[in-house]
């Protein structure tokens, strides 16, 4: 079963990540995946860390002459910031006279960084975590807790689309509401046009007036030192009939989808589909009548199920809406306690977003691209992807015959 594993910390040497259960002969384009990660990093309202990073992808196993080989493949994202952090995050032993604090030197300020960190901010893992490890010093869990995780995550899936542009599936991510300020989408939207005013957007949003709302929101939440969370919708155009099953809860593509999309840090909802609206409809309103033609064969006029019946992909284009939370990190921070000396404070604040929505948009993108490769290899199963493909046309003919 195609899978992955990632590894590193926010400030630490860098980021890695290992793909296993790749076919052989997938071409790889590098900068399908660099592009991906420049989405993340780029949009409007992202903090003073996206100004030190630029991330780009280092494949170390698994790819030769552009194509993978059907081995492993490492992937690794240097972090820049490292040379900042060198004796904070060493893996070697620290004497306890220098566990204090260090002075480094930057931009012509000197900063301090105290190593060891004791005072858990509201929100986040730091608590939760050091208390399930049994450690005194939070730094441990903050730093892989950390969302900066999430762009090795982005380059496993961006990856992917490497793959899935054998099937011709694109998926993108776009902006629907930023706090309590909601974009307006046309109904019926074609999917291509869509991406191409997404891919043009510093906010991600297909909405240009209300993109300019945003944005003045967003900078006046920055002054305030408070952050803004949203509502994210995923699309892809048309999918394969019959990826995932109906037979156990495990196989359920909309589970598959859902697990790996709950597991983006401050994701808090996963909708698929229309599905809360429909919560609130009669059946006559909701389900997704079906029609049948020589030409265009089982088609359907709505697409309130977002692509999904039984836990299947059904032929639609795929709709997933995400809900967001603000991010915890604020300038304006809240109370806490002392995990050592248990005395009250106001939250220590790290380095930090005013929102991060249409960046998580973008590793919602990757993780749907990685859930679907997986679902399709499951389907279509072999060792290339010249055997793949035979599998596959020969399963879009005998449907297509029926």
């Amino acid at each position: 079963m195609l899978d992955f594993k990632t590894a590193g910390e926010s400030h630490g040497k860098g980021l890695m990540a290992i793909i296993d259960g790749l076919p052989s002969g997938i071409e790889i384009d590098l900068e399908v995946i660099n592009d991906k990660l420049a989405r993340r990093q780029g949009a409007y309202g992202r903090g003073g860390r996206m100004k030190i990073e630029r991330d780009r992808v280092e494949i170390f196993s698994g790819v030769r002459n552009k194509k993978t080989m059907g081995s492993p493949v490492g992937l690794l994202i240097h972090n820049r910031d490292w040379e900042n952090w060198k004796e904070v995050m060493s893996p070697e032993a620290i004497s306890s006279s220098e566990l204090e604090e260090i002075i480094i030197k930057k931009d012509q300020r000197i900063r301090k960084i105290k190593k060891e960190v004791t005072r858990p901010r509201p929100g986040h893992a730091d608590l939760a975590g050091a208390l399930k490890y049994n450690l005194k010093d939070i730094r441990n869990i903050l730093e892989r807790a950390s969302a900066r995780e999430t762009a090795v995550r982005t380059a496993v899936g961006a990856f992917m689309d490497n793959f899935l542009k054998y099937f011709d599936i694109q998926i993108i991510s776009h902006l629907l509401s930023l706090g309590r300020i909601r974009a307006e989408i046309p109904e019926g939207i074609d999917f291509y046009s869509l991406k191409a005013r997404v891919l043009s957007s510093p906010l991600a949003c297909f909405d240009q007036d209300t993109e300019k709302k945003m944005m003045e929101y967003i900078d006046l939440i920055k002054e305030e030192g408070d952050s803004l969370g949203g509502v994210i919708e995923l699309r892809s155009n048309s999918l394969p009939v019959g990826l995932g099953s109906h037979t156990t809860w495990e196989k359920r593509l909309d589970g598959m989808l859902s697990q790996a999309l709950m597991s983006i840090p401050a994701i808090k909802g996963v909708e698929i589909g229309s599905a809360f609206e429909n919560a609130g409809k009669r059946g006559s309103e909701v389900h997704d009548e079906i029609y049948y033609s020589p030409e265009r064969a089982y088609y359907r006029l709505s697409n309130r199920a977002g692509g999904l019946e039984g836990g299947m992909s059904n032929g639609q284009p795929l709709i997933i809406r995400l809900a967001m939370k603000p991010i915890p990190t604020l300038y304006k921070p809240l109370k806490s306690v002392d995990i050592k000396n248990k005395k009250v404070f106001a939250a220590s604040v790290e380095r930090s977003d005013v929102t991060a929505v249409p960046a998580a948009g973008v590793v919602a993108e990757t993780m749907v691209s990685f859930v679907l490769s997986r679902a399709l290899l499951e389907k279509f199963g072999g060792d290339s992807m010249e055997e793949i493909m035979n599998n596959y046309n020969n399963y879009l003919e005998m449907i297509n015959d029926d």
